[in-house]
């Protein structure tokens, strides 16, 4: 992950929440984002965090959002955290846990969309 800072404390907390994903993880993982032609990882250290999943090629950070997310705190450190991240030139888009359950076409094609908004963005820039 060239130029990005991970913290390597927290890798074996990220090889557990790989093999404990939430459902809406699990769903969004092995009915879309596995067979993706472009490479994503799930569960990647970025700095001091850990994102659900990670498209280096378009540099997009995507994030499912449960319930811990609607509080003050939930929201105050997801705010830092997107900060963070997007310090690196990453783009996070977020989606809530129910939109992956009830939404799921909707949320592969924004994520779609994205990365290839993404990758013709990257290609301009070279």
């Amino acid at each position: 992950m060239g130029g990005i800072t991970r913290n390597h404390n927290l890798l074996t907390n990220a090889r557990i929440l790989r093999k404990e994903m939430t459902p809406q993880e699990r769903h969004l993982w092995y009915d879309y984002l596995r067979y993706y032609p472009v490479k994503i990882y799930k569960q990647r250290i970025i700095d001091n965090y850990i994102a659900d999943f990670y498209c280096a090629k378009a540099r997009l950070v995507i994030e499912l959002d449960g319930s811990q997310h609607y509080t003050s705190d939930g929201r105050e450190y997801d705010s830092i955290r997107t900060e963070v991240i997007q310090k690196y030139n990453l783009e996070v888009i977020h989606f809530l846990n129910g939109d992956v359950d009830n939404k799921f076409n909707g949320v592969c094609s924004v994520i779609d969309r994205t990365i290839k908004e993404r990758l013709e963005k990257i290609k301009k820039s070279e």
